[in-house]
């Protein structure tokens, strides 16, 4: 027997990828006609085009069909984008999100959307807030909480004064890079977000002692300021370095090696997402200012068994010595264990507001 010549095998298997190529876009094509009929039924009845639950059912069946050797990441990513133009072919949504292209809010819309939708950048938190409750905006993307700093001040007090519901949550690992275009001992000002400088505090202390630190709105007017003033720099991602022209000098110089952020998708009361089986509920309430009033909040989710998965406290802003609790909990409002809890916990508050369920994220978009 001989072998078959080097040259004629890959030819093989070069031919076995294009015909199996013909074959997924044939399917594909199949699966478009198929997302077109499901676009026009949910137009007629109003319902959503974009449905986080079933989303999250379709990435858990796909990755249960993964035999290898592609990794259930790389399958994620490719039926993101299948995904991202199915809701583009049903129909045409526009996603505003917080700060500018190569910001990380923009990253990880991007991640969770696609390429197919249509993107708007706005430079507030709550100007994501006013997009979304004016229609001009189908969904909104904000940062909510850092595994390093805690919760993202601005998103917290926006939902203060909103009728939107959170429908989604994504995380994004977050990478931070040092950029200029000066070498690093000419180096005079940093620009970059307080939260980013928090973020990287031990690193800068060691390696750019002296520097001063001038805080902006974003990574990216951050990255802005940086390429018009020959003796700073900017922190921010490798994406909005190479946008920006800025070679990147210091890579990861974030303290915590597993720095994530944690956003949220916004969207109007009709959208909310349907229980998944693994979920999680934002809720905000207040309370007076008197011994006891916390403890006798949570003892519904105790006796009931409900797992507190985030809390934090503020002062309302309404009335003096008034306080709001956010809490994040494991699993749907419209389980009946959570229902009846809620239901306990409106009798001892001045005001309980439940911000939306909602798919939980179990891994990084870029993971």
């Amino acid at each position: 027997m001989t072998d078959v010549p080097r040259d004629d095998h890959l030819r093989q298997h070069r031919d076995a990828i294009d015909s199996i190529d013909r074959e997924i876009v044939r399917l594909l094509g199949e699966r478009s006609r198929s997302v077109h009929a499901i676009g026009e039924a949910k137009r007629e009845r109003g319902e959503s085009i974009f449905v986080p639950h079933r989303e999250s059912e379709v990435f858990a069946r796909i990755c249960s069909y993964n035999q290898g050797p592609l990794p259930d990441s790389a399958l994620r990513a490719i039926w993101r984008e299948i995904m991202s133009a199915s809701i583009a072919l049903e129909q045409p949504i526009t996603i505003c999100h917080f700060g500018k292209p190569g910001a990380f809010t923009h990253q990880a819309a991007r991640r969770k959307f696609g390429d197919a939708v249509a993107y708007s950048s706005v430079e507030a938190i709550t100007t994501v807030f006013h997009e979304v409750e004016r229609g001009h905006a189908d969904y909104g993307v904000v940062p909510i909480e850092n595994s390093t700093d805690g919760g993202i001040t601005d998103t917290i007090d926006a939902f203060l004064a909103t009728h939107l519901h959170i429908v989604n949550e994504l995380h994004l690992r977050i990478r931070h890079h040092l950029m200029s275009r000066a070498s690093r001992g000419d180096i005079q000002r940093i620009y970059s977000k307080n939260t980013v400088f928090g973020q990287c505090r031990t690193w800068l202390a060691s390696n750019m002692p002296g520097v001063e630190l001038v805080e902006v709105g974003s990574t990216t007017q951050a990255m802005e300021r940086a390429v018009s003033d020959e003796h700073a720099a900017a922190i921010g991602s490798q994406e909005g370095a190479g946008a920006f022209g800025l070679p990147v000098i210091a890579h990861d110089i974030e303290d915590n090696p597993t720095n994530t952020t944690r956003f949220v998708v916004i969207a109007q009361p009709d959208k909310a997402a349907s229980p998944t089986g693994n979920d999680k509920t934002s809720l905000m309430f207040g309370v007076q200012d008197r011994p006891g009033a916390l403890y006798e909040c949570l003892i519904p989710f105790h006796s009931a068994g409900i797992t507190l998965t985030r809390i934090e406290s503020r002062p309302s802003r309404r009335q003096a010595w008034e306080y709001l609790f956010f809490i994040d909990l494991a699993g749907h409002r419209q389980d009946p264990a959570i229902a009846q809890a809620l239901q306990a916990l409106e009798r001892h508050t001045s005001t309980l507001q439940v911000l939306g369920s909602y798919p939980r994220a179990e891994h990084p978009l870029n993971s």
